[in-house]
């Protein structure tokens, strides 16, 4: 019984996360997630594309050139 114990506390962080994942993946959660995540990935882009207009520019130009 010490041995099961030793390794509940341990690895109870993992334990705990992969309690998490499967509540996730049955409630279909992680759609909502990776949508979540999409929409931040495109707020920054856009957000850094706005700022640095002109260096974007310059590095499409520099990427098509090369192709």
């Amino acid at each position: 019984m010490d041995g099961f114990k030793n390794f509940i506390i341990q690895y109870r962080g993992a334990l705990i996360g992969a309690l998490v994942a499967i509540l996730i993946l049955f409630t279909n959660l992680y759609k909502l997630i990776i949508g979540i995540i999409l929409i931040c990935i495109g707020l920054f882009v856009g957000n850094y594309i706005q700022h640095n207009k002109y260096e974007v520019k310059e590095k499409i130009k520099n990427f098509v050139d090369k192709l």
